[in-house]
């Protein structure tokens, strides 16, 4: 049986930046990584459209905890030992800068995902880890300290041979087998559910017009019967209530409504809209500047100002064109139709489509590949001071093995960083 002193199961970002820590910390240290595919840091190469979304320009802990919809209260803590502008100096520092678009969103100067995986690589290889693939984990277990040397630790079973080790930390994100392993050692683990995720939507106001991008104020409409049956607690950066609302950058897609907008709203609702199997009803201010009425008297001055001008051809109004034409025509507006012979009840309509436009979602669609779970091991029982297990000492969690997820941005990667930092400092005995 192999042993080391350290064996982090999952070779992602996580499990990369704990090893590294560990290592950093304790030279003396014997350190593997097992990862059960041929392939390491799958997340971060795919992150971002394949530019790796570092982390995000949110340097205060309290707003940066903000936007985890599971372990807001928990990450404060953590934060404030190692945030988003910890992980900036950490890359900084060792010769890999990061910048800052207009969002705050954060990636390397190359705008290439293998800069940061080549990095983690050099660094896992400089500082002697051992990196284990395909090795995949098939039952982790206990040893009990031996009366003769001391020794306890723990097992670990790959589908090829048994490992020792002294402390574990696992980094497996959202893998089923070892949530299972992980519960029949006595952890409860928090069903998972997708969080990032598109929704599908068929209507001819957004049909042909794929690539349309604009921003937006969307609203989770919820059924008469649903506020009794809601079991889990809803939330979004503007308000907490019942309320499902974000504004943002929307994307119109081949199948239905992407972006920023729709991201944040499937992260907040990422449990309850499961629950309704994700069919539900949004409603779409896509000029969240105006309320109805407010943009009524505006089409009823612009009325009077573009008279001669036909509908469709005047652009009064900050909106792409062609989503215009689409909600022009389903205001029951005809392309002849001039301003000067346009009736109230017509821009009544419009002013309907544009601040309280209806979908019906029927569907979801995972975003990209960057596949995010809400679920896992359940808070109550990891300390948020070490990232330990409460009921398995030398048993470390970090990443989204454990019931964390965040809106798009670096979040998901921040709170990686942050863990893995922290379990390897306590690991180390730092």
């Amino acid at each position: 049986m192999s042993s080391f002193d350290v064996i982090i199961v999952g070779g992602g970002a996580a499990g990369f930046y704990g090893a590294i820590h560990i290592a950093e910390a304790d030279r003396g240290l014997k350190v593997a990584i097992l990862e059960k595919g041929r392939q390491v840091l799958t997340k971060v190469k795919v992150s971002g459209g394949g530019r790796c979304n570092v982390t995000h320009a949110q340097f205060e802990p309290l707003a940066l905890s903000k936007n985890y919809p599971r372990g807001e209260k928990e990450l404060l803590g953590p934060f404030h030992t190692h945030s988003s502008e910890d992980t900036v100096a950490f890359f900084e520092e060792r010769g890999i800068p990061l910048k800052t678009e207009q969002d705050g969103r954060m990636f390397p100067n190359t705008d290439s995902s293998r800069t940061i995986v080549d990095f983690l690589l050099k660094e896992a290889r400089r500082l002697g880890i051992a990196l284990l693939r395909n090795t995949a984990v098939v039952d982790i277990a206990p040893i009990e300290k031996d009366k003769t040397d001391g020794q306890g630790g723990w097992k670990v079973v790959s589908d090829k041979k048994s490992y020792r080790a002294k402390k574990i930390l696992l980094s497996t994100g959202g893998n089923p087998k070892i949530w299972r392993l992980l519960a029949r050692l006595g952890h409860a683990i928090v069903d998972p559910v997708p969080s990032l995720f598109t929704f599908n939507i068929d209507d001819p106001r957004i049909r042909g017009i794929q690539g349309v991008s604009t921003n937006a104020l969307v609203e989770v409409l919820w059924k008469k019967t649903m506020a009794k049956e809601i079991t889990v607690p809803l939330r979004s950066q503007q308000e907490k209530s019942s309320t499902l609302v974000a504004e943002g950058p929307l994307l119109i897609t081949h199948w239905g409504m992407s972006g920023p907008a729709i991201l944040k709203l499937s992260a907040w609702g990422a449990k309850v809209l499961n629950e309704y199997q994700y069919k539900f009803t949004i409603r779409v201010n896509w000029l969240p500047d105006y309320q109805k009425e407010g943009l009524l008297s505006e089409l009823m001055q612009i009325k009077e100002v573009e008279a001669r001008k036909t509908i469709l051809r005047t652009q009064a109004l900050e909106i792409p064109r062609r989503l215009w034409i689409n909600l022009v025509t389903a205001a029951g507006i005809t392309r002849e139709t001039k301003w000067a012979s346009v009736t109230r009840k017509q821009l009544d309509n419009l002013a309907s489509q544009l601040t309280q436009s209806v979908f019906p979602v029927h569907g979801k669609s995972t975003f990209k590949e960057e596949f995010v779970t809400a679920g896992g091991v359940d808070l109550k029982e990891i300390n948020f001071k070490t990232f330990e297990s409460k009921i398995h000492p030398n048993l470390y969690f970090a990443g989204e093995i454990i019931d964390v997820d965040a809106i798009t941005g670096g979040f998901n990667f921040q709170n990686a960083w942050t863990g893995a930092y922290i379990a390897a400092r306590a690991i180390a005995g730092k």
